[in-house]
């Protein structure tokens, strides 16, 4: 589930191990390439947490964001 923090909306996915993991981040690259809105990627052994607002728009919370990780999910 995304949590919202820090103006920003946050979630940490779990994989089984580091492939998987990496095979994740460079999905959600695609996506976030192709949607134009880059999100945080913090990248580990099996865990990858991403975190998103909209810095142009004060780093706030934006329909971009929303659909940004609408996206996410549906890699997941």
């Amino acid at each position: 589930m995304w949590q919202e923090l820090d103006n920003k909306l946050t979630k940490t996915f779990i994989f089984q191990n580091f492939l998987e993991a990496l095979a994740f981040v460079n999905q959600v690259g695609s996506v976030a390439e192709s949607l134009g809105h880059h999100p945080e990627i913090w990248f580990t052994w099996g865990k990858v947490t991403i975190a998103t607002t909209t810095h142009d728009e004060g780093n706030s919370i934006t329909e971009k964001d929303r659909k940004l990780i609408l996206e996410i999910d549906k890699l997941n």
